[in-house]
């Protein structure tokens, strides 16, 4: 039954030779990789004007919008000619923590690594969450079920993704461009109104002076508008994941990506200006932009396309989040489980526990946006700064080449301008939640150290070198055969118990003695000559009188080897599995950290 439901959701499975053929091409990538960073255009130019509006004088305040946004703008190109460096020095994918690991060592490589991982979950929320408010400004009476239509879209992206990269990116062109479109459509169409009839202005484009906006309220307004940036760094993480010639490709697409994201998002500022547009705590920017266009039918359409690229947003993050958790998992500092590929070639152990972290993050923060917009950015330009450092260092040890020394200079400059956004961020954001970051990416740091060092322990107890290691001597084999009545699977269980070497016991728990005289008379008959000792169990617990006979039987004798073997049966529809107690799976948990014990499990199989 599962295995049908999980071949009709994510598909037929894809052998491993079939890796190479489900790579994206430029225009499919630049959908996949790019969703996060294009959307983040639809709330960028919103959480600076949040911030600007409180100034004393506001007029003054809001002009400071398209200088803000300019040295964002700035900053962007400043990262595109960084990650290209990047991209052309590793080949091999893995962004901020792989240049990190190898160029400025394990610890950092760790911080830049938490940070990444932090980032894309809070992509994911901040994105859905983002996606959702596009929703509710179209249709208000759904407000009351944002989180629902929240985790609703969380779940298709989870299910989309496990079908595999190739179909995914297939399925996601088809918003991502329409989003583009949509937007520079609505561009066109609010311009040309403008020319023909200009709205009144209530700011100047540019600041006359700094008169009633203090240095700090700028600040947190760059602060917030830095958001426009998250998701740069996704095409540098997956190299790989491109079509022949893989770098060129990628190289290609941020360049595109890049334009696009700074075309919109200074297009958005230009024209919120133009129409006087305020933040409404109920209607998006881009919903108000819309609406000016005074058509009911274009207003729904970018609606809708903007909600869809906000929704698709978090794919980035479901891309980039798995293989970077299996870097992790092939140097031991997660669970190797995050290395393996499913089914689709796709690392799902990432993409489900990605979305059910995410899934997390929106019920506890109601599927705000503002709540947790002071949680995000820190972490990626951590990142930014981190992988920066790392590609002047790799330069550095590479100085024997030619032009390294100007290759150098570019990831220099982009270290220092992503350091300075960095601390403007991280001063800014600290006291409304950004601490919560600061304590979140040492204790990731930690956790990554500590799974590491249980690795290293498994690995140096099970290590084989040398002379061949000598076990103690077993003096006796004890077989154990818990009984729950006389039927045909512990009569079964009882046959194969007796086809070992070793002195068999089957015992029984006293519960209700009425039940239990009966069976002992029934056991003269059945049991195969077996002596059957029977277990007080005063709190009627069947496990505690097991697990206390084992140790008994132990003490006796510490060098002796017990098997436990343990009669079920099984039903052949998972339903009617429900109906029964599972004191056989307690009993093998119960059972598993007894040294000197095996367990093995004998199952007869019902028809019906």
């Amino acid at each position: 039954m599962l295995p049908e439901i999980k071949k009709f959701c994510v598909g037929e499975p894809l052998t491993s030779d079939l890796a190479c053929e489900q790579r994206l091409s430029k225009k499919k990538a630049l959908a996949v990789f790019s969703s996060d960073a294009l959307s983040s255009v639809a709330y960028a130019t919103e959480a600076i004007l949040v911030v600007l509006v409180g100034a004393p004088t506001m007029a003054n305040a809001i002009s400071w919008t398209w200088p803000i946004t300019l040295i964002i703008v700035a900053l962007l190109w400043i990262l595109v000619l960084s990650y290209r460096q990047t991209i052309r020095a590793y080949a091999g994918g893995g962004g901020a923590y792989t240049v990190s690991r190898e160029n400025l060592g394990t610890n950092m490589g760790l911080v830049a690594a938490a940070s990444l991982i932090i980032d894309y979950i809070l992509t994911v929320a901040v994105s859905i969450a983002a996606g959702t408010d596009a929703v509710t400004s179209a249709f208000p009476h759904l407000i009351p079920h944002k989180i629902l239509i929240a985790n609703f879209a969380i779940l298709i992206l989870i299910f989309i993704n496990l079908r595999g990269i190739r179909e995914s990116g297939t399925i996601f062109s088809i918003p991502t461009y329409l989003f583009i479109f949509s937007i520079l459509g609505m561009f066109v169409w609010l311009g040309f109104s403008a020319y023909i009839s200009p709205p009144p202005q209530i700011a100047p484009l540019m600041p006359a002076s700094r008169e009633g906006v203090g240095i700090w309220l700028l600040l947190v307004a760059f602060a917030n508008g830095c958001t426009a940036l998250t998701g740069v760094e996704a095409i540098s993480n997956g190299v790989t994941a491109f079509e022949e010639p893989e770098q060129k490709n990628a190289k290609t697409t941020l360049v595109w990506m890049a334009i696009i994201l700074a075309v919109l998002f200074m297009g958005i500022t230009i024209f919120t200006h133009v129409y006087g547009i305020m933040p409404k705590p109920d209607e998006t920017v881009i919903s108000q932009l819309a609406h000016h266009m005074n058509n009911s039918f274009f207003y729904y359409f970018v609606q809708a396309a903007t909600a869809g690229i906000l929704f698709l947003a978090a794919n980035t993050s479901f891309n980039d989040f798995p293989r970077v958790a299996s870097l992790l998992a092939d140097d031991r500092f997660v669970p190797r489980q995050m290395a393996a590929r499913g089914d689709r070639l796709v690392f799902s152990n990432g993409i489900l526990g990605l979305g059910i972290t995410a899934m997390f993050l929106i019920a506890m923060f109601k599927a705000e946006v503002a709540l947790l917009l002071p949680l995000y950015a820190i972490g990626v330009f951590l990142s930014f700064s981190l992988s920066q450092a790392g590609m002047v260092k790799h330069w550095y040890k590479e100085k024997n080449t030619k032009g390294w020394l100007s290759k150098a200079l570019i990831n220099g400059v982009g270290c220092i301008a992503t350091t300075v956004a960095l601390a403007v961020i991280v001063i800014t954001k600290f006291p409304h939640g950004g601490w919560v970051i600061c304590v979140l990416i040492p204790s990731f740091v930690l956790f990554f150290r500590n799974i590491k060092h249980h690795y290293l322990v498994v690995g140096r107890q099970l290590r084989v070198q040398g002379e061949p290691p000598v076990f103690p001597a077993i003096s006796m084999h004890k077989i154990i055969l818990p009984v729950s009545g006389i039927h045909r699977g512990v009569l079964e269980a009882l046959t194969y118990a007796r086809s070992l070497n070793g002195q068999i016991t089957a015992c029984y728990i006293d519960i209700q003695p009425r039940v239990t005289n009966r069976l002992i008379g029934e056991w003269e008959k059945y049991g195969m000559n077996v002596p059957l000792t029977i277990l007080q169990s005063p709190y009627r617990s069947v496990i505690r009188p097991i697990l206390d006979y084992v140790d008994s039987e132990l003490k006796k004798d510490p060098t002796s080897l017990i098997t436990i073997i343990i009669p079920e049966f099984v039903n052949p529809k998972w339903r009617h599995r429900l109906l029964h107690n599972q004191t056989a799976l307690f009993i093998r948990a119960a059972l598993t950290f007894r040294s000197r014990v095996v367990i093995t499990s004998v199952r007869y199989h019902l028809t019906e």
